[in-house]
């Protein structure tokens, strides 16, 4: 440096300028320092609690803990829904990085099909609880379960569940009757208290699951779990045990129904079996019947096509929604209609020909026994089952008192207690028809009708609680199916809760039908005469519904159909006839001959009311059997 050059300097003020700059520097980072504290400060004691609780909520989680869902039971303590306990492969998608390169590593280890993965991706679209698990392979074997477990350590997101699932031992006889559990879909939520299904998997669909589902499903508990930064459960901190479903005690009899279901054979069509003492349901069968075990964990799409698009329609209740001609079966109501409105007597003869006519000139309305059945009395008509009796019967009454009477007996409306989905049938007025075909009610409309045709149209389960009302000489119960919720009697609200009593002008007069409807079995003439010989008294009457309307001289020829267009084969009946302990109706679609469900009938009521059942269906002994 040049002694000129440092002659101009100013030390001082560069000393000067240099501790500014110092001074500056200091006063900047204590103010970062005092603002970094003031953050500290803020975070640490002011907003505390916030960031406490989000801190936990990254360590600690809240699992909620479905409840065990309630057994079902029939009427002797055989278990027909069951609870077993499997492991299932998890995924939690909120955890998982990569599902592609998850899918890689999981093929290799375990084999996943590719029916498993496209429910998983499924599942993955529907709407879900975050962080809530999605089963990808349920019920590994041990095998699978220990290969798996090995290598879970570096696998986010899986898991394997130990979970406790729905199963129905006995299959497709029960279907109908029990229904099954299945997945919880959005619009199931809309219906249930959201808080309390969060983390069960399954719902009451159908049947008796999805009618007590609050009852079976019980109420959750909860478990406050600490996990690592991976998601990992690594201890329990608190638990709130759940609390199990309520048990459901049936007066379903499992041995009957798988039974009955059995022998209505390769032919399609339903039996109901009710205690006319309590309005019980013994049995309600409607086949074909289907597995209800593929709907618990989701079914297939395969599977679910192929039950939708079968013939024989297996997913359809025949039993509750089976609309069909009561046919003959309806006569023993008609005639009590008849002498209660004064139009019949038990006395008053008519002569029956193989025909009727409401005019001279006008259409012939045949007899099934073309000859025609001569000289009877209402007694005859019940035993040969006489056609043109109530076609004339029904042509002085008119369709108004039928309908009176006939919805006494639960005909055209929906009784049933603890089943939704039933169909309410169609007894027909003046009133439907004009709101229906904008066309009066014309005579030919009731002689129809007097024969169980026509516009009148029944469920199995109207006919056979109808005809349990006929077997209790008028007391009408509503159809049921629970007898008991866990240690209490089943109790229903409203006017549907008990029963009711049909009565007659003349009392004496259900007496007296159940001696005709007993003489359809034991006389020489009576259409169920095949039925004779047990050691106890039937009271019963045979039915056959067609299916399509022959023309006034068109004659049935079954040879010459296609089985489809064959009559429906119909029963009602009840033994013993003096004090009824079980009241049956069955129908085989397209049977034909009423032999067939008279038949099954009679080895209905053996088998129920002195154990006469064949030795393989032992294995449905309940322990009330033993």
């Amino acid at each position: 440096m040049s002694r000129q050059h440092q002659k101009f300097r100013n030390y001082r003020q560069e000393q000067r300028l240099t501790q500014h700059r110092v001074i500056a520097a200091a006063i900047f980072v204590i103010v970062l320092v005092c603002i970094l504290m003031a953050r500290l400060f803020y975070l640490q004691v002011i907003e505390y609690d916030l960031y406490q609780t989000k801190a936990d909520d990254n360590r600690v989680m809240l699992v909620t803990d479905p409840p065990p869902r309630g057994l079902i039971y029939d009427r002797n303590g055989l278990v027909l829904a069951d609870n077993r306990p499997i492991h299932s492969l998890t995924v939690t998608p909120e955890r998982v990085e990569d599902v592609a390169e998850l899918r890689k590593e999981l093929s290799n280890i375990i084999d996943i099909s590719d029916s498993e993965w496209e429910n998983f991706d499924s599942r993955l679209k529907e709407y879900r609880r975050p962080y809530q698990s999605i089963t990808l392979k349920s019920q590994l074997t041990d095998e699978e379960w220990a290969r798996v477990s090995v290598d879970l350590y570096r696998l986010d997101g899986v898991q394997v569940e130990a979970q406790l699932t729905r199963y129905y031992p006995y299959g497709e006889a029960f279907a109908h009757a029990i229904g099954y559990v299945g997945r919880i879909t959005a619009n199931d939520l809309k219906r249930v208290d959201q808080q309390a299904y969060q983390g069960a998997l399954f719902i009451g669909k159908t049947g008796i699951e999805g009618f007590y589902e609050k009852e079976l499903f019980g109420e959750a508990g909860f478990s406050k779990v600490e996990v690592n930064a991976r998601g990992r459960i690594m201890s329990q901190l608190e638990r709130q045990s759940p609390v199990p479903g309520k048990d459901l005690h049936l007066y379903l009899d499992a041995r009957l129904q798988q039974y009955a279901y059995d022998l209505l054979g390769d032919y399609k069509g339903s039996v109901v079996a009710i205690d006319p003492q309590t309005g019980g349901i013994l049995a309600l069968v409607s086949k074909p019947g289907f597995d209800p075990n593929l709907f618990v964990r989701g079914i297939s799409v395969a599977d679910y096509s192929e039950l939708r698009q079968s013939k024989k329609l297996p997913l359809f209740n025949r039993a509750l929604r089976g609309g069909y001609p009561p046919a003959s079966t309806i006569k023993p109501f008609m005639a009590l209609a008849g002498l209660d409105y004064g139009f019949a007597s038990w006395t008053e003869r008519y002569f029956a020909k193989g025909y009727y006519q409401i005019n001279p000139d006008g259409r012939r309305y045949r007899d099934w026994k073309r000859t025609g059945h001569g000289w009877i009395n209402l007694e005859r008509s019940i035993i040969e089952s006489v056609d043109t009796y109530y076609y004339q019967l029904a042509n002085k009454m008119g369709i108004t008192p039928i309908h009176n009477f006939l919805s006494r007996f639960g005909f055209g409306r929906s009784t049933l207690l603890d089943l939704n989905g039933d169909s309410s049938g169609l007894l027909p007025s003046n009133e439907w028809k004009k709101a229906k075909y904008k066309e009066p009610w014309y005579p030919g409309d009731s002689v129809n009708v007097g024969i169980g045709q026509g516009f009148m149209v029944a469920t199995p389960m109207q006919i056979a609680s109808a005809t349990s009302a006929l077997a209790s000489r008028g007391r009408y119960f509503y159809p049921r199916m629970a007898d008991k919720i866990g240690n209490e009697s089943a109790q229903f609200e409203g006017d549907l809760g008990g029963e009711h009593d049909i009565i007659l002008k003349d009392q004496g007069n259900w007496e007296r039908m159940v001696n005709a409807m007993r003489k359809v079995i034991t006389d020489s003439l009576g259409t169920a005469r095949r039925l004779q010989g047990t050691k106890y008294d039937i009271a019963g009457k045979t039915g056959t519904g067609q299916v399509f309307s022959l023309q006034e001289d068109e004659e049935y020829d079954s040879e010459k159909l296609d089985k489809r267009l064959h009559d429906h084969a119909l029963f009602i009946g009840f033994a013993p006839a003096k004090a009824p302990k079980i009241s049956v109706f069955a129908i085989f679609e397209n049977g034909g001959s009423s032999s067939k469900p008279a038949d099954l009938s009679k080895k209905l009521f053996d088998a129920y009311l002195y154990d006469k059942y064949p030795p393989h269906y032992d294995y449905l002994k309940g322990k009330g059997n033993e």
